[in-house]
């Protein structure tokens, strides 16, 4: 196949043609930074933390992040990246060292948080404990600590924005798995902004990359010459979303443009979903034990915690 474009071999073919690795490069760094400014992620006085686990997608993001910054002159001292260190054995000890040389490369500050400093145990260890009295899922576990260290430590050094690295493929899982379960308040809270209403107690979530399919994601990263290690972490096959992957690939291989068709039909439904939620959702508190954002008295961190103290 030869590019749309030009005459060069062709390394993808997307929805409009056949691209060469020039052409590919230009057309995803034009829509990551067409999503960006389409719905406002970030702003010029915004101080940028940026959800990073060594992985495609954030690395992907970071350096895309930077590249925006940079073309619209603003600040890039405004840009830190954070990684959740969760403890996962011959996995996230791999990915950390690929972040750390990525960030050094590109001159980005780096803070690892690990849930053993912060929570006591690594999910190696505490997964086992936590499983044994509610029969959570590894991904479980994970989410919601990964999500409670990524907010607190966000807030910490003052960010007005988090952001991650979100794909298409993840957003039409999610959004299929909230179909699924009846979950409309959660639904409510997706798109390329998550959440209905800012808070004091939680930091607004962003997601540069959430038109770009993860085969997308993971070509920009081989043709950038991004050291990534392309391994999927050995719990992602335990959850409930491993097997909405698996049905959405597989209707994405019979019927081209599924996923994509999927998130059109959200978007589109979207305002409709937060308009009927939003005297429903619940309320951000603050968790009474951590200070934390919660939606009850006590986060389910804290649950969790108090769970793996008492064995």
């Amino acid at each position: 196949m030869d590019c749309f474009h030009c005459s060069k071999s062709a390394v993808i073919e997307v929805q409009h043609g056949a691209l060469c690795k020039t052409h590919f490069i230009n057309y995803f760094e034009e829509k990551v930074l067409k999503t960006i400014n389409k719905y406002r992620l970030i702003g010029r006085k915004d101080i940028l933390c940026v959800a990073t686990s060594g992985g495609k997608d954030s690395l992907t993001v970071l350096y895309l992040t930077k590249k925006y910054c940079e073309r619209n002159n603003i600040p890039t001292k405004n840009i830190r990246a954070l990684a959740i260190d969760e403890g996962i054995a011959e996995y996230r000890e791999k990915t950390i060292i690929d972040l750390q040389k990525f960030c050094s490369d590109h001159q980005i500050p780096l803070e690892i948080v690990s849930f053993e400093t912060e929570l006591g145990k690594t999910l190696d260890q505490a997964y086992p404990i936590i499983n044994k009295g509610t029969q959570k899922k590894p991904c479980n576990v994970c989410g919601v600590w990964r999500r409670y260290l990524l907010n607190k430590y966000a807030a910490k050094s003052g960010a007005t924005k988090v952001i991650t690295g979100h794909n298409l493929d993840d957003e039409a899982q999610v959004i299929m798995m909230n179909i699924f379960k009846a979950n409309t308040q959660l639904a409510g809270r997706m798109g390329p902004i998550s959440g209905i209403e800012e808070s004091e107690h939680f930091i607004q979530r962003v997601k540069p990359l959430y038109f770009c399919l993860e085969k997308e994601v993971r070509l920009y990263a081989l043709l950038k010459g991004f050291q990534v290690q392309f391994t999927e972490c050995p719990y992602s096959k335990e959850g409930f979303r491993h097997h909405v992957q698996e049905m959405l690939n597989d209707f994405e291989q019979k019927y081209k443009g599924t996923k994509q068709g999927i998130i059109n039909s959200f978007l589109a439904l979207l305002p409709n979903i937060r308009e009927q939620e939003k005297g429903r959702i619940d309320e951000i508190k603050q968790c009474s034990r951590c200070g934390e954002a919660a939606n009850k008295e006590v986060c389910n961190a804290c649950v969790m915690k108090e769970m793996i103290i008492n064995g």
